[in-house]
């Protein structure tokens, strides 16, 4: 096991992390404009993404990202691997 300051678990989709829960971006998937979108704003590998709350019906989610209020489709959060942090 390893000995940092945080328990880490297994990669999951950016879409099934559960509101008030942090994690950090393992892998920004898609490809073209989408990707380069993501990217843009900041969900990059290592970058850590606070999950602030779901629309009513779930879509879209809103993120906290480098301290900035970002709102992201969850169909394209799906594109996106992350590790949740406890």
């Amino acid at each position: 096991m390893n000995c940092t300051d945080e328990a880490v678990e297994k990669p999951v989709r950016l879409s099934d992390v559960k509101e008030s829960r942090t994690a950090r971006v393992v892998r920004v998937g898609g490809n073209g404009p989408l990707r380069r979108r993501i990217l843009e704003m900041g969900i990059v590998k290592g970058t850590e993404v606070y999950v602030e709350k779901y629309a009513p019906l779930r879509d879209p989610m809103e993120l906290i990202v480098k301290g900035y209020h970002v709102s992201l489709r969850v169909a394209e959060a799906e594109q996106i691997t992350v590790d949740q942090v406890r």
